[in-house]
This record gives structure tokens, C-alpha cells and sequence, in this order.
């Protein structure tokens, strides 16, 4: 009967109805309630589904101390709301105003309960489809020839409902702690559960596991009640200030550095923490040794049976012993919850605890699975911000793009400009783009000559965007040899000034790169070390600015554009009408912003006052001065308006158009 009624169950499930939507959102933290506002506001059929009864569940519980990292300016001088998105870490991007982080709390570093209140209305006031008290278990795919993507998405929730989609975003973070298993861990605290509490600390000695964030949060909790606290971890601490990497240490959380350098009992250490060992005493105390002490020994025979380091080194520096030991290692995707079928598998090395994808965030062991947020950030890990709201709100808006392009035929968004307004458009963007600013090196604006940098060679395939006469590249970048651990960052001389000196610019700042082709894949694969793009060929740095204003007309904008017209071998210049009227009658060939403006018969009216100026600033010949009661009539081939060529005898293409496509 019981093999039966197992049968009869098998047999039911099997047959149970699979609940179908387009796409499907797994996770309604900050990326997939990003991901599906974008799907909203196409129309797309989609759904989210979230394990907890309201969005934003990390945020509930983390960061233990409360306290977020990510900035909140609430001044910038500026009202342009897309530049003052380039120092607001926290929002999510939307058409509606209310929905500003800045509106939830005027805390410089907010508090975590104002990400949770903000991701809830984020929700609420645009209505967004998110399924709560849902809890994905497995997901697994159906092969179907006529599904988009050659397959279906299966999904079983906690209650066995099943769900089918065409394309799975995964967007829920990264959550599952990360522990180091060694003899003893069982003795050790994580993150995640210890007490927050100060006075629990009291006249206590800590040891911290871990050297990150959260580590240093902890201890700046406990600093002032505890005996001592001492930090262990594999690598040496990292500042973000020296890597220019904002999930470093911050400054915040740096209280431990200054009572250690300035010898008031704590200290850092460096090893390796799968070789340690934690032996405990009769007293409860905590003793730490290495591994290789304890093989071939029992260690329940007691601590006086065992071999610890200062029994051989009496300045062993961890020889004295802890009352608590914390784990604070940061966390891993959750891997879990996959069939075998989809082919999800970690990355290498440092970035084991992310899945493998593409630079399109697309799953490289299967098509139509993108994984957004924090746990797409093996694609620029410890190279930009893609791990963190200010970064992957840009991110998510570019997978959305690539799918609207793939599903739905929606060609990437454009704007199309005349060739002369090439320079005034680079200027406006490299000013003003929050994505190209917060994305640095990752994101770009692709200016197309008749949008994530690392899918430059599949750009026409992933955009609808053809590259038939080249193409500028614009990006962010910091100095090649600037950040990094060991760097002196505030070093003498340490900042470019003179445009000459471009290419040496250490802070963010724009660089152009120039393909009379498309890069192809192999070149993208072969490109140098830390190079965002292959070789191009030619590039042009504008010069670092102190107040991130690229707008200095003789230091940033006249070395931009005599390299624009260097690479299309044109005159990118504006003219007043007489000098096109001139330039008709003794020149072959006009300049595009004459054909574009004066010869169709467009332009700015002039008035006697523009005309004065400019005769004073030696652009125009002042006729009303010359005497035409001589036999001679004037040469208008000499005076200002052949100076005003002189450098410039160069003829011109006829280009007429660009398509500018935006990562924005």
C-alpha cells in the first residue's frame, strides 16, 4: 500500500500543472527588483519570487552593526539627476523621483533599515510581480526545440508548485557564510550569529578570522571593552582608498589599524587559516596551534598532551589564549539549488565563489541563464563596482537591454548626431554618465561612425548595432599603475595637470579608444594585462581633473578634438556664416559644420554684437573698415580667415552621421 500511494504521488506530481511567464527572477534584493522594473516598463510577462515576506531580506539581518558602506551624498552642487547618481550608491534606477535614496535617510553611511524600508516602497509604488514566501529548491530544464532558448526553466518551490520560463535571471546574492574547516572550528563564531552586543566583550580577548569588511565592523564594534583583539587572515590588509576597490577596507571600519600601529595591543597577522588548529582548555580558553601539531595525536586526551607552538617559539606571537574566536569570511552563491543539467558551476581561485559566466552575464554552461547583482561579480571582480547597487543597477539595465535585443528584436537605445556635434557629445557624457563613471573600465558609451565593454566583439550580434566605418570607445579609467595594495597613493607630484601629459593621469579619468574595424573575439581574448579593451588604433587620455570637470576648453576639450579629427581625417570645427560663405568660394571642399549648417541654411542668426566680438577676437576680417575705392578689390584670400585654416587643409570625408549607442 505504501509503495502505492508512493507511486500515486510520483505520478500526481509529474502531472501537476507548471505555472508559465517569460522570464522569471529568482530574488527580490536590489537586482532582481532592478531587473524587474525594466521588464515593467517594457511590458514583459515576468515574475519574481522571494523566499521571505518582503524584499531586501539581506538587509534585515545585515550588516550585523547596522551601519551601510555605501555612500549617500545629499549635495553635489549640481541638479542634474544623472550626474548626481555618480555619488548616490544606493539607488535603484527609475523614472520616479520619490524613489531617491536620499529620501529615506540623510545619513552620509545610512542605516541598514533605510535600505529595507526603500527596497519595500521600490516595490510597492511601481507594483512590480513579486511572488514573497517562495523559496526556489530546484531548478532544472526541459529541452524544447521551440523554446527561445532551445530549452525551458523548471522551477519547484518549497511547496512542490511548479514554475516554467524562457529565461531565468538570478539575482539572489550571495548568503551562504564561508567557512574554513580545520581541527577546532567547531569552537568558532560566525558573523552571522554572534552577539552585538559590546558588554558581551567585555575584559575579553578576541581573535577575528578574516580581514575584510565585516571583520573590521565587528572589531570596531568591540574595540574599546575588549582585553585585545587580534586579526588572522591569508593575505595583508587591503585599503580601498590605496586599490581604489570600494568593497576593501573603508575607512569606517579602519578604528583596528590605528591601535595596532600605534602599539595599543592589537594586532594583524597573516597565515594560512586552513593550517590552524583551536585547542580548548579545562578553563574554556582557546589555544591556538597548527594543524601539522596535531596529526597522528588524539586531541580529546586533554590540552597537556599536545604540542603548541610557543612549547618550541616562547614568543609565539598568538601564544596567549582567546575567550572567543569570530569567523568573518563574507559569503558564497548558493550553488544548491541546480540540477546538474544547467551546468552552473564555481569559478577559479579567488573567484571560486562565483559562478562562471560570460562578460554578458549570461551563464556559460547555459544559454538564457544571466545571473545579476552581487554574484555576477567575477566579471569585474576587484576592478570596479559590479558587486555592489551603484554598480549593478548599470549592469542590470545592460542584460536587460542584451535580452530586449535577443527576444524581442529591440535594438539597444541610440541617438543619432551629426558628425559635428561628435566632440560636444563625448564632453556632455564623460561629464555627466553615471554608468560609465561608477562602471569604470567595464562599462562603455560605443559611438558608431555610419554596449558592455567585454562584449565589444559580439556588439552587432548583442545590440542590432552594425560598426561598418569604425568606431569610438569611451571609458573610465584609473592610472595603469596606481591602485593596489602596496601603492603610496598620496604621494608627491601624484596628479597630471597639463593635457600633454595626459596618458599618465593617475585618477579616473576619460580615455577614448579609436577601431577603424571591430575588434574581434580572439582580440578581446588576447588584449594586454588590465587592459579593458584590445589595442586600438588610437587612443587619447583627457587629463585628469581635480574637480571631475572635463569641460576646460584648452586642457580637455581642444586635445579631444584634434584627436577626433586626426582619426576621421576631418574638420570638426563650428564656423560663423561668413567664414562659410568665404570658404565656398575658395576651397573645394567645405567642413561638415558647414554643409550641415550654413548650406542648409541652419545655424545661429547673428547680431552686430557677436559680430564685434568676434572681429576682436581676430576670427573675423572687419570689412566695415576696408576702403573699396581703390582700383584693387580686397583679397579674401588673405587676413584672419586664411589663418583661421591654416592648420586644417585636410580633406573631408563624407561622413554625416553617428550613431552614439549608450551603455546608459
Amino acid at each position: 500500500l505504501g509503495l502505492a500511494l508512493y507511486a500515486s504521488s510520483l505520478c500526481a506530481a509529474s502531472g501537476a500543472t507548471s505555472l508559465y511567464h517569460d522570464y522569471c527572477i529568482i530574488g527580490a534584493g536590489p537586482s532582481g527588483l532592478q531587473a524587474a522594473y525594466f521588464l515593467q516598463q517594457a511590458g514583459r510577462d515576468y515574475i519574481v519570487f522571494e523566499r521571505s515576506h518582503a524584499p531586501g531580506s539581506f538587509f534585515a539581518l545585515y550588516p550585523r552593526h547596522r551601519k551601510l558602506i555605501s555612500i549617500n551624498k545629499q549635495y553635489t552642487s549640481k541638479s542634474n539627476s544623472e550626474f548626481n547618481l555618480r555619488h548616490d550608491w544606493n539607488s535603484l534606477l527609475s523614472h520616479d523621483h520619490r524613489l531617491l535614496f536620499r529620501r529615506y535617510s540623510r545619513d552620509f553611511f545610512p542605516h541598514a533599515d533605510a535600505m529595507v524600508r526603500y527596497l519595500e516602497d521600490f516595490a510597492s509604488l511601481l507594483k512590480l510581480h513579486v511572488q514573497y514566501n517562495t523559496a526556489i529548491i530546484h531548478v532544472t530544464i526541459e529541452r524544447d526545440e521551440q523554446a527561445w532558448n532551445g530549452h525551458y526553466f523548471l522551477l519547484t518551490d518549497q511547496d512542490k508548485q511548479n514554475y516554467k520560463c524562457s529565461s531565468l535571471l538570478v539575482a539572489t546574492g550571495m548568503w551562504v557564510p564561508s567557512v574554513v574547516n580545520f581541527p577546532g572550528s567547531e569552537y568558532v563564531e560566525g558573523y552571522e550569529t554572534v552577539s552585538i552586543n559590546p558588554e558581551d566583550f567585555a575584559g575579553q580577548t578576541v581573535l577575528i578570522l578574516g580581514r575584510g569588511n565585516s571583520a573590521f565592523e565587528t572589531a570596531e564594534n568591540i574595540l574599546g571593552v575588549t582585553n585585545f583583539i587580534h586579526m588572522v587572515s591569508r593575505s595583508r590588509v587591503r585599503l580601498s582608498w590605496a586599490t581604489h576597490y570600494v568593497g576593501d577596507l573603508r575607512a569606517i571600519n579602519n578604528g583596528l589599524l590605528d591601535t595596532y600601529q600605534l602599539k595599543s595591543l592589537d594586532g594583524l597577522l597573516e597565515g594560512d587559516l586552513e593550517d590552524l588548529a583551536i585547542v580548548k582548555d579545562k578553563k574554556g580558553k582557546l589555544h591556538i596551534t597548527l594543524r601539522f601539531y596535531l596529526e597522528n595525536r588524539n586531541t580529546s586526551a586533554g590540552i597537556d598532551s599536545i604540542t603548541l607552538p610557543q612549547d618550541e617559539l616562547d614568543n609565539f606571537a598568538t601564544r596567549a589564549p582567546y575567550d572567543r574566536v569570530i569567523r568573518c569570511l563574507g559569503w558564497k552563491f548558493d550553488f544548491s539549488i541546480y540540477n546538474r543539467s544547467l551546468r552552473i558551476m564555481p569559478g577559479k581561485e579567488n573567484e571560486k565563489k562565483y559562478p562562471q559566466i560570460k562578460p554578458s552575464y549570461e551563464s556559460r554552461g547555459t544559454r538564457g541563464l544571466f545571473v545579476l547583482g552581487t554574484a555576477s561579480h567575477s566579471v569585474d571582480f576587484r576592478k570596479s563596482a559590479g558587486g555592489f547597487i551603484h554598480g549593478f543597477r548599470y549592469t542590470t539595465r545592460a542584460v536587460h537591454r542584451l535580452l530586449e535585443n535577443r527576444h524581442h528584436g529591440v535594438p539597444w537605445p541610440s541617438v543619432v548626431y551629426p558628425i559635428t556635434q561628435l566632440t560636444n557629445s563625448i564632453i556632455k557624457r564623460v561629464n555627466e554618465a553615471s554608468g560609465l563613471y561608477q562602471m569604470f573600465s567595464v562599462l562603455a558609451d560605443i559611438i558608431l561612425l555610419r554596449d558592455p565593454v567585454g562584449v565589444l566583439a559580439e556588439l552587432e550580434m548583442q545590440t542590432g548595432r552594425k560598426a561598418p566605418n569604425g568606431l569610438f570607445v569611451v571609458v573610465m579609467e584609473y592610472g595603469r599603475n596606481f591602485s593596489g595594495a602596496d601603492k603610496d597613493v598620496f604621494y608627491y607630484n601624484r596628479a597630471v595637470g597639463e593635457a600633454q601629459h595626459a596618458w599618465q593621469s593617475n585618477f579616473l579619468h576619460p580615455v577614448i579608444y579609436y577601431y577603424k574595424r571591430l575588434p574581434t573575439e580572439r582580440e578581446m581574448r588576447l588584449r594586454p594585462p588590465d587592459w579593458p579593451l584590445p589595442r586600438p588604433d588610437a587612443i587619447h587620455h583627457i587629463v585628469e581633473d581635480f574637480l571631475t570637470d572635463w569641460t576646460a576648453p584648452n586642457a580637455h576639450i581642444l586635445p579631444l578634438r584634434r584627436f577626433l579629427e586626426n582619426c576621421l581625417s576631418t574638420d570638426l570645427r563650428n564656423f560663423f556664416a561668413e567664414s562659410c560663405f568665404l570658404f565656398a568660394f575658395t576651397r573645394q571642399k567645405l567642413p561638415p559644420f558647414c554643409w550641415q549648417g550654413y548650406v542648409r541654411m541652419q545655424g545661429l542668426v547673428g547680431n552686430e554684437r557677436l559680430r564685434r566680438h568676434a572681429v576682436e577676437a581676430g576670427l573675423l576680417e572687419d570689412y566695415t573698415l576696408t576702403d573699396f575705392s581703390g582700383d584693387r578689390p580686397p583679397d579674401i584670400r588673405e587676413g584672419s580667415q586664411d589663418q583661421l585654416l591654416r592648420d586644417h587643409v585636410i580633406p573631408v570625408r563624407p561622413l554625416q552621421h553617428l550613431v552614439s549607442a549608450k551603455d546608459e
